[in-house]
């Protein structure tokens, strides 16, 4: 059997499966966004770039989109911050118990993420959990997670109490790679903590820091799951286009609109990839 074609039998399966469950659905969703339904006569028609066009001029799409991107300038941040800052200590040799903090730290990634929601939902309640008896015991009302202007905040602690240990697993996996020479030529220097962390592992963890920075900007403009269940607790705060995501998901499952549905993701999807890549592109630069 010929080299090439054995190389593809051993590559045809994984194709198969990118193709039918990857390029499949984008394509057709490229598709649906080509059309509109007809109110009136039934059926679809044809109406090219259209429904591209009325996602531009949609405030709910853009009153979305800046409300995820503010997530995303704050949160990301103050998540990687965090993650790093439990990546150098665990990794220091000045920490008693770091298998046990590495675990503490990392066990919140490993809770079901609804499940996640639902008890910091609880925490947040205003008329029960933590914040209802917070005001009991201090006689106010003032503690209100859950309203309109500590909604997003309120978001932003569960998802950075949910990805904060995966983040410091990327970082601390890269500091284990770092050479022991590099150490000991940084101590014959006689570099201290602070530079040895300035010269020596934060560049070895730029790379790492770049792709922990691109995962958690796709992850912030997919936000979804915490603000759709948190809608439960505060219908009247969180609206059908809080996110992009959500704004998407209710078109088409409440509202039926399939096709503008898909164009909002579509143009979504362009948008996170295009800045991603930026991201990527900066940091590679960077990194030379």
């Amino acid at each position: 059997m010929h080299r090439d074609t054995k190389g593809w039998l051993f590559v045809g399966p994984f194709l198969a499966v990118f193709a039918l469950t990857f390029l499949a659905p984008i394509g057709y969703a490229i598709y649906l966004s080509l059309f509109r339904d007809q109110a009136f006569f039934g059926g679809t028609v044809f109406v090219g770039l259209d429904n591209y066009v009325d996602v531009i001029r949609d405030p709910k799409f853009w009153e979305s989109f800046g409300r995820v991107l503010a997530f995303l300038v704050v949160q990301v941040p103050v998540m990687l911050i965090l993650a790093l800052l439990a990546a150098l200590a665990i990794d220091s040799a000045r920490l008693h118990a770091a298998s046990f903090f590495r675990i503490v730290i990392f066990l919140p990634y490993a809770v079901p993420g609804v499940v996640a929601v639902l008890m910091w939902g609880f925490i947040y309640g205003n008329n029960f959990g933590l914040a209802a008896d917070l005001n009991d015991l201090f006689n106010t009302t003032s503690i209100q997670p859950l309203s309109g202007r500590w909604m997003l905040p309120s978001i932003a602690n569960i998802v950075t109490w949910e990805f904060v240990g995966y983040n410091m697993l990327i970082f601390y996996s890269a500091l284990r790679t770092v050479p022991e020479e590099l150490y000991e030529a940084a101590a014959i220097d006689g570099a201290g903590t602070v530079r040895t962390i300035r010269a020596v592992k934060l560049p070895a963890l730029r790379g790492a820091i770049v792709i922990a920075t691109i995962f958690s900007i796709i992850g912030s403009f997919q936000l979804f799951n915490e603000p759709n269940i948190l809608r439960t607790l505060a219908p009247n705060v969180i609206t059908t286009y809080f996110t992009p995501n959500m704004y998407a998901y209710n078109l088409s499952f409440a509202g039926q609109q399939f096709n503008y549905s898909a164009t909002v993701a579509i143009v979504m999807g362009v948008i996170t990839a295009i800045i991603a890549y930026v991201v990527q592109l900066r940091g590679s630069r960077e990194a030379l």
